[in-house]
This record gives structure tokens, sequence and C-alpha cells, in this order.
């Protein structure tokens, strides 16, 4: 399986990559601007993130398999804000954990409660979309 298959990792591998195969993830990740940071909405969380377009979409997709409501990505600061206040704080430390999403990577500006909660559902829904992919491909 490509390396989104994050289920085998553990929180730590998340933290550390050296290099980032997606140019445009690199670009972003390395960016200090906040044009860069898009904003996950799923159920309760209001998430920053950093990544190119593609790999933040393949992300809420992929969170989306996690809730019966729909995972939202927005490229701008929600009127609602971040809710928790140790989120809002976070962009202005770099110790974020970077999730590899395909050839990119998914940097969530979150603090360490959500970062796990939101790990733990990309883990989720890794197993989820898996398990619908492998039985659909047993009907063919």
């Amino acid at each position: 399986m490509p390396p989104a298959d994050a289920s085998q990792q553990s929180h730590d591998d998340f933290q550390s990559h050296p290099s980032i195969p997606c140019d445009a993830c690199e670009s972003a990740l390395s960016s200090q601007h906040d044009h860069s940071i898009s904003f996950l909405l799923l159920d309760q969380l209001t998430l920053p993130l950093v990544g190119c377009d593609d790999h933040l979409e393949q992300f809420t997709s992929i969170c989306g398999l996690t809730t019966e409501d729909t995972a939202e990505l927005l490229s701008h600061r929600p009127a609602g804000g971040i809710n928790c206040p140790s989120c809002h704080f976070v962009p202005y430390n770099p110790q974020h954990p970077l999730i590899p999403v395909q050839n990119g990577a998914v940097a969530v500006l979150a603090c360490p409660d959500h970062q796990d909660e939101i790990i733990e559902r990309f883990r989720t829904g890794l197993e989820t979309r898996q398990k619908l992919t492998a039985s659909t491909d047993t009907l063919q």
C-alpha cells in the first residue's frame, strides 16, 4: 500500500520527515505566510492544516470517513474561528506533526489533544477506506 497507510505508524513517526517528495507540500510547509493555512471542519473540531491542495483534499476525504457529517476544508479562516484556545496559538509553535498522505504530507497545527484525535481519526479513516476498497474488490 502507498505511504498513506499510517495505521502501522506511531505518533512519533508523524513528527520527523526529512524530505517530502511533493514539491507543493514542501513549499506550503516551509512558507511562513498565513495564506498557506487551511482549516478542517470535522464534527466539533476546527483545525488549522498546512499542505498542498491535493494532499489536503485527500486528508479531508480520509478523515471524512470517520463521521456521519461532511468533513469540510476551508481555504479561509472560519467565521466562528478556532474553538480551542490552545489550538488558536499553535501556529506560532514550529513543533507540529506531519502526517504522510500519499507522496506528500499535511501539518496539523493543533494542541496535543487535538493532534492525537485527528491522527487517530486519520488512521481510522485509512482502515475504513481499506475495508471498503477490499470489499468492492471481492465483488468484481
